[in-house]
């Protein structure tokens, strides 16, 4: 009877981990681990070219409201930081990463965490393709929030490697 009870126990608590385990969007991107959200982070705006990135995609790994933004420098040497909401940025990019395609992967990770809040320095590259040569690097700033099942983005922001803004060495291991 006890060995009954103890391979029911075990089944159930499989079961249980089983099915919380993973939580998937519709587009199939993992959404409840971290290095889940962060793939299709950058997933969601690899397009090969004349293929647009998709929004609702996009927004599904977003929280409602999230807001986006780029910092850099200006033609007169001006720092600026643009900000806005997740469908403006979509209105503003989808065609110039579909007009030649574009392949941004992850090439290093720090990720800092206090209760259920993230934030993660991702350093990336970009090219037109996942075999062409590499036109950009940079740094995003990604803040989520794990709400015990799932992970959301909250918003990023990213900086992008010039001259005069060298990728850290400890941003690049």
């Amino acid at each position: 009877m006890m060995k009954r009870y103890l391979t029911l126990l075990l089944v159930i608590a499989t079961f249980a981990q089983t099915a919380s385990a993973q939580i998937t969007t519709k587009y199939g991107d993992n959404v409840s681990t971290l290095d889940g959200i962060i793939k299709a982070f950058y997933d969601v705006v690899t397009v090969k070219k004349g293929e647009m990135p998709s929004f609702e995609r996009d927004s599904l790994l977003h929280i409602a409201g999230a807001k986006v933004g780029s910092a850099g420098v200006d033609k007169q040497g001006k720092q600026h930081f643009n900000l806005m909401p997740l469908k403006e940025y979509h209105r503003l990019s989808d065609g110039y990463l579909a007009k030649d395609g574009f392949y941004e992967k992850e090439i290093s990770r720090k990720v800092q965490k206090f209760g259920s809040i993230y934030h993660v320095w991702s350093t990336y590259e970009s090219r037109l393709t996942a075999t062409s040569p590499v036109f950009a690097r940079g740094i995003n700033s990604i803040e989520l929030f794990y709400d015990g099942t799932r992970f959301w983005l909250l918003g990023w922001f990213y900086d992008e490697e010039r001259k005069d803004n060298p990728l850290p060495a400890e941003y690049l291991n």
